[in-house]
């Protein structure tokens, strides 16, 4: 981001987890309680991305053998005669996707759970955040009344 800007950038989705990664802005001004939470959002933001990264690698490397073991199951090759990349049918492919999500549902659920954790966490401490200001706000315009 450009040094002037006071905002965060959200960049193009990251190629192996598909998210799309955010540069934080950090105030020159930055309080100890905003520094928190902009670490526990970095922190957040680390967290999917390993987790994400690492599903769709897995996804995509399961898929591809399970692709490959039903061609050769039918004695085709990855290939067809045109050179285009043999594929499977919907329901064969349903069949793949169905155990995948069920062999992976604890990692899913583990997921979640901490997912859940870390964004209540930030929900809070952005609360705390909004709170500070808003008194600050108050204490600064009271002060600028009895001027």
């Amino acid at each position: 981001p450009p040094e002037h800007s006071r905002s965060d950038w959200i960049g193009p989705p990251d190629r192996l987890s598909n998210l799309r990664p955010v540069v934080f802005y950090v105030s020159p001004r930055e309080s100890a309680l905003e520094r928190r939470l902009r670490e526990a959002r970095q922190e957040a933001q680390a967290c999917d991305q390993r987790f994400w990264a690492r599903h769709n690698r897995a996804f995509t490397q399961e898929k591809e053998e399970f692709i490959y073991s039903r061609l050769k199951a039918k004695g085709l090759e990855m290939r067809d005669e045109t050179g285009q990349k043999a594929t499977l049918n919907a329901e064969e492919m349903a069949d793949f996707y169905k155990d995948f999500l069920s062999k992976n549902f604890r990692k899913h659920m583990q997921y979640n759970r901490d997912w859940y954790k870390r964004n209540f966490t930030i929900t809070f401490l952005m609360g705390q955040v909004a709170v500070v200001r808003a008194l600050r706000w108050l204490r600064w315009r009271k002060r600028s009344a009895g001027d």
